[in-house]
């Protein structure tokens, strides 16, 4: 029982590791200096982030597929998987994300001031998935 429990840890440990290390392709208005501060919070997450700033973010939005509810200031997309993040998600809830390949994407919605690029983590940001569902709390 042991062994497979010290199995299970190092798979789970193995797979937060290789998250953390996932590149990002970010969509960001480029006169947007908080797009900039989300980008920071990840590339200091681990996550290996390519921005490119572009004036036509509803174009970008509508082709990812973005609930018009959700939308934020930027859009990053996991190289990856596919799997888009809207608005100042923070790390810790994009790496829940890699872990649940059925969820298409996670949204920040607004710009709240308690996410990555915008303020300090608080606890109290709820971050949702594409269906409006609450996803993580950070």
């Amino acid at each position: 029982m042991k062994l497979w429990l010290v199995a299970a840890a190092l798979t789970a440990a193995s797979s937060f590791a290789h998250a953390a290390g996932a590149a990002i392709t970010v969509y960001q208005d480029p006169n947007c200096g908080c797009c900039s501060g989300w980008v920071d919070h990840m590339r200091e997450s681990g996550f290996d982030v390519t921005a490119m700033k572009t004036a036509d973010m509803a174009a970008i939005k509508q082709k990812l597929g973005v609930p018009s509810a959700l939308s934020s200031c930027h859009t990053g997309v996991i190289e990856a998987t596919g799997q888009i993040i809207e608005g100042h998600v923070p790390a810790n809830a994009v790496n829940k994300l890699l872990a649940d390949s059925s969820v298409k994407g996670v949204s920040a919605p607004g710009m709240p001031l308690n996410a990555p690029g915008m303020g300090k983590l608080d606890g109290n940001l709820v971050t949702v998935d594409f269906t409006g569902k609450p996803f993580s709390r950070d």
